[in-house]
């Protein structure tokens, strides 16, 4: 049985658009796969990213955030680790920036299923965003049909998303750009991943 309204789902997916719109280190990622790899490498990465992105819903769901919040301690081994996973995948790209194009057949730096689910789950931070979004808009009482439809719209918008974005990043005029700019976009790629991982170290 649904305990929740049509309006709260509405404004749930609204709320989750917004947020997955704001850039970070998933949309990095998935735009230089698909750059440098072409769709049929980058929509697997850009799937797992998906998925590890709504597995922090699901946690929230059922209840993880209540343990950061009972150990805060948990939350900051979860950041340290995160943050340092960030920066070795920043300082693979970097190293990665002069070499020559990848074989489209080939996965490069983790740029997998496993490794977008990877990659996702090196920031605990969205947990604490769905625990926040989920009790400011539904009853704090939710049922398991409840709880299953907040994720499914969770992952599909997820899904959705880095779908978009993997097929939007191949495009052959993109990718022409990419191949005659490669190396710097790899080295702001680089940075940009890399600040990201510092800044969820030392961000309280």
């Amino acid at each position: 049985m649904l305990n929740i309204t049509l309006e709260q789902l509405s404004l749930f997916a609204a709320t989750l658009a917004m947020a997955i719109l704001s850039p970070g280190p998933a949309i990095i990622a998935v735009s230089q796969s698909a750059f440098a790899m072409g769709r049929r490498r980058a929509l697997p990465y850009g799937w797992g990213l998906a998925t590890g992105a709504s597995l922090w819903c699901l946690t929230a769901l059922l209840g993880l955030t209540v343990i950061f919040r009972i150990l805060p301690w948990t939350f900051m081994a979860m950041k340290v680790l995160g943050g340092l996973y960030l920066i070795w995948i920043a300082i693979r790209m970097w190293r990665g920036a002069r070499d020559p194009l990848p074989d489209p057949a080939e996965a490069q730096m983790g740029m997998t299923f496993w490794g977008g689910i990877a990659l996702n789950l090196s920031n605990p931070k969205p947990a604490l965003f769905y625990s926040a979004v989920l009790l400011s808009i539904f009853p704090t009482t939710l049922s398991f049909a409840d709880k299953g439809l907040i994720y499914t719209t969770a992952l599909s918008l997820e899904m959705g998303f880095y779908t978009a974005m993997a097929c939007l990043m191949a495009l052959p005029l993109l990718r022409r750009r990419y191949y005659a700019a490669k190396f710097w976009i790899d080295v702001i790629a680089a940075c940009a991943i890399g600040m990201l991982g510092l800044s969820l170290i030392l961000r309280q």
